[in-house]
């Protein structure tokens, strides 16, 4: 018996975009039915920037769904929301859209956890906004994790924030923009950070495997763990598919890119596959790539996982 696999970034599965306002049982169970196939019984459905409005009526929506369903209840243990607190900047927004994006702002955070029903689980940001590390402070206080990404912040506004209570790095290596000072620059600053526990994206496309050798040698022994961050794609054959406000087009080489801009915008990995490319990539035995995409990553946020026959 093996523990199954836990992903705390899942933007949709299975061509169904989780961004998507209006999604009905059927497209989730798609979704949720795929990452089974995968190995996959509990993830956080991931999303991303948006109005709080909207996010709050995705929420809303999810949790309706999950109340009728408890397979869907168990499956979906949590929602982490990566935005609209995240660097408008160029490079570090990524494919978020910078027209919601701002200071983090405690009455926002309310109306979204109302809306969930109390299950966010996860919040990414960035913590060079103002008042940043007294909302990680309140959040944490509600059993909010945080995780910092999407970020441009100095070595003070880091070190204020795992001071209020900060755990987490988000997808490291990624939301940067693509040239950066050789030295001085956020990957460096928070890869260095022991009180942080990173994620890494093992697709060999957001992090060449040379890169993830690095990355993963830098972090202290258990502090380095894994996500597919994936979207609509994963689980899915070459195409066109959605990510929120977004077309984005793979190719064969699943890339999930932007055909306007180029940029990447998740990814197509299957946490399995994933397991596998960390196996390979890092000379692990697969038991121990499994435990960096599974118990270790649910222990880290307190998340029970059921096992599965070999």
């Amino acid at each position: 018996m093996k523990s199954c696999l836990f992903d705390i970034q899942v933007n949709g599965f299975a061509g169904v975009d989780f961004q998507q306002p209006g999604l009905t049982a059927t497209d989730v169970t798609r979704a949720v039915e795929g990452l089974a196939s995968h190995e996959t019984q509990r993830f956080f459905l991931t999303l991303i920037t948006d109005s709080i409005s909207s996010l709050c009526s995705k929420l809303e929506n999810f949790e309706s769904i999950r109340a009728k369903n408890p397979v869907l209840s168990s499956a979906i243990c949590g929602y982490h929301i990566e935005g609209p607190w995240l660097s408008p900047e160029p490079g570090y927004r990524g494919a978020h859209d910078p027209r919601f994006m701002g200071p983090p702002n405690l009455a926002d955070l309310e109306r979204l956890q109302r809306a969930a029903h109390g299950h966010i689980k996860l919040i990414t940001l960035a913590p060079e906004w103002p008042k940043s590390a007294s909302f990680i402070q309140t959040a944490r206080a509600q059993g909010i994790h945080i995780s910092l990404g999407h970020t441009n912040a100095s070595e003070n506004d880091i070190d204020a924030a795992v001071s209020a209570g900060a755990l987490f790095c988000t997808h490291l290596g990624n939301g940067t923009p693509a040239d950066l000072p050789r030295h001085d620059n956020i990957i460096q600053r928070l890869l260095c950070r022991d009180e942080l526990t990173a994620f890494f994206i093992p697709d060999g496309i957001h992090i060449r495997p040379a890169t993830l050798q690095s990355y993963f040698r830098a972090k202290p022994h258990g502090q380095a763990l894994f996500t597919t961050d994936c979207m609509a794609a994963a689980g899915a054959p070459p195409g066109r598919f959605r990510i929120a406000h977004h077309e984005v087009e793979v190719s064969p080489d699943r890339v999930v890119r932007s055909p306007i801009t180029g940029t990447l915008a998740g990814s197509a990995l299957a946490p399995d596959e994933g397991v596998q490319n960390i196996s390979t990539w890092l000379q692990l035995s697969e038991a121990e790539a499994r435990s960096l995409f599974s118990t270790k990553v649910a222990q880290a946020f307190g998340i029970h996982l059921p096992t599965t026959t070999p």
